[in-house]
C-alpha cells in the first residue's frame, strides 16, 4: 500500500464509501431483478391460463 501520508485517512473512507455505495447498487438490482422476473412469470401464467 502507498504512504498516502497525511490524506490517508480522507483516500481510505473514500474508496470505503465508493466500495459501500457500489455495493448497495448491486443488491438493489439484483433485489428489483427477482421482483421483476416474478411479475413478468405471473404475467406469462395468466397469459398462458386465460389463452
Amino acid at each position: 500500500m502507498p504512504d498516502l501520508g497525511k490524506y490517508a485517512d480522507a483516500v481510505l473512507s473514500a474508496y470505503a464509501v465508493s466500495i459501500l455505495l457500489l455495493a448497495v447498487i448491486v443488491a438493489l438490482t439484483l433485489w428489483r431483478g427477482r421482483r421483476v422476473r416474478a411479475e413478468m412469470q405471473d404475467v406469462e401464467a395468466r397469459r398462458s391460463r386465460d389463452g
